[in-house]
């Protein structure tokens, strides 16, 4: 039996539908998913009148029509010459094939010359490839075509046929249903297909907790492109301390961030940026936004996108907006912010940090994908006035040194962690002994003074807590001008977390 499919998403069928009417010669198909991209083509290729044959081309088998080899096609100077002079109508897709075109003018020219050649005379040529990569000479000629990853369309029937498949039923619980479909993109169709028939194997039926499942998998998967970072949701609200402002805001809208709020008018959430000192909780409040909204989070790294070894920064970074376009709904957090916008302040006009700058506000403004943007800064006096202003973010929010009432929070949560009785410490104590820590320093302290009481083999007390606060000298203490310009530049430009 085979496997059902529809259609890919319209933008995509329609761009190439709309291809074929105007006769561009040259496509270029940017995809992961050769398979599906045949599919596709095929489909189109029927409905034509008359119905167009379909030729695929690689280095490996050359080029071939069904089953049967086209002689004297292997390289691809050959298939090029072979398109060219064959009176046929026709798909020819080529795949991988921009490594032939990579540093060599002859192809490049010969594909040139195919452009002219094949122009009106109902032979359409397709680059089949997951990579972009165009010669300048090829580029007023190439019509481009990007395939997106499977949307709602095409995992639902997936998955109905899969679970009938493993269960004998389709799943009757359509938010499960949903869950599991949002769970599942950013993956293709044949990754899909892999994980759920591993997942559903030896089932007895489908539960919820194979969404769980679901997302393990796709961390592995997500970790092969580098760019993008899953974090798993294993930290709740009630794991962070204090901030009681930003926390009331995250849950007001943990039911807005649905289609279904959108059709009743209001408007999705875009997101918003945590400035201020460091080791105060950002990460951890942004790691909490995952498991208040159900929603899986995936974060990227500014220092990986200079660093090179993705390529291009600009085009590192349009790679990683595209890719979380495909994983929506979701949420993305862009860690240290101001390291891919320092160039902007700095006057580097022209550098790749201006272009990647002007990306990042062009998608925050236009996208129309279900994706939340958390963005987290220490140098916010690095942060251009654009870049902050209302219809970027929906909010700006300062995460000063926790108060004491919020310091009593921080160490009832991590001495819980401890296994610790709090009835025998004295917070009120803690928190006034540590004015002017942050949460990370406190965490620190507790976890330097359980190491002390387990060299001396006994629980850990109120006094390890104390000699250990006592030896230690917080951040504070020793950038005091540095924060104080940190909290008068927040007074103005930002709302209190707390």
């Amino acid at each position: 039996m085979s496997i059902p499919i529809k259609s890919n998403r319209p933008n995509a069928v329609e761009r190439l539908r709309k291809a074929i009417i105007s006769q561009y010669p040259l496509l270029y198909l940017l995809s992961w998913e050769e398979d599906r991209v045949e599919r596709m083509v095929s489909s189109i290729a029927r409905s034509l009148n008359p119905p167009l044959q379909v030729y695929i081309w690689s280095i490996s088998q050359g080029l071939t029509l069904g089953n049967e080899a086209i002689p004297d096609t292997g390289n691809a100077l050959a298939v090029l010459e072979y398109i060219i002079k064959t009176p046929t109508p026709g798909f020819y897709l080529l795949k991988d094939f921009h490594r032939e075109v990579e540093g060599n003018p002859v192809i490049t020219r010969r594909l040139r010359d195919a452009y002219y050649a094949l122009k009106d005379r109902g032979k359409f040529l397709c680059l089949v490839s997951p990579i972009l990569s165009l010669p300048e000479e090829l580029k007023k000629e190439i019509y481009l075509i990007e395939i997106l990853l499977p949307g709602d369309d095409e995992i639902a029937p997936l998955v109905d046929y899969l679970t009938n498949r493993h269960f004998k039923t389709t799943i009757t619980d359509e938010e499960a249903k949903r869950s599991l479909i949002n769970g599942l993109k950013g993956l293709t169709f044949s990754e899909i297909q892999h994980v759920l028939n591993g997942i559903f194997y030896g089932k007895p039926a489908f539960s919820p907790d194979i969404i769980d499942q679901i997302l393990l998998e796709k961390e592995q998967i997500t970790k092969k492109d580098g760019l993008l970072e899953f974090i798993f949701p294993r930290y709740r609200t009630s794991d962070l301390g204090g901030y009681a402002t930003l926390k009331n805001w995250l849950k007001k809208r943990s039911h807005l961030f649905t289609r279904e709020a959108e059709v009743a008018g209001i408007s999705l959430p875009k997101g918003l940026l945590m400035m201020g000192i460091s080791g105060c909780g950002k990460s951890l409040a942004v790691k909490t936004i995952s498991s208040l909204w159900n929603l899986p989070l995936f974060r990227l790294d500014m220092s990986n996108i200079f660093s090179g070894g993705y390529g291009a920064p600009e085009n590192a970074f349009r790679r990683a907006l595209a890719a979380v376009d495909a994983l929506s709904p979701c949420l993305l957090w862009i860690d240290e912010i101001e390291t891919g916008i320092v160039g902007v302040k700095e006057g580097a006009q022209g550098g790749s940090t201006t272009r990647i700058f002007a990306t990042f506000l062009t998608w925050m403004q236009e996208k129309d994908s279900m994706v939340f943007v958390a963005a987290t800064a220490n140098r916010i006096d690095l942060l251009p006035a654009e870049f902050i202003r209302k219809g970027r973010f929906d909010q700006v929010f300062f995460l000063d040194l926790p108060t004491e009432e919020e310091r009593k929070q921080i160490f009832t949560i991590h001495l819980q962690r401890k296994g610790c009785d709090i009835m025998k410490f004295d917070l009120v104590t803690l928190a006034k002994t540590s004015e002017a820590w942050n949460g990370a320093e406190i965490e620190q302290a507790i976890e330097t003074a359980s190491i002390e009481a387990y060299n001396e083999h006994v629980p850990l007390t109120m006094m390890h807590l104390i000699k250990t606060l006592s030896q230690t000298i917080p951040l504070s203490r020793t950038m005091t001008e540095q924060i104080k310009m940190i909290r008068t530049w927040a007074l103005q430009r930002a709302i209190n977390a707390s």
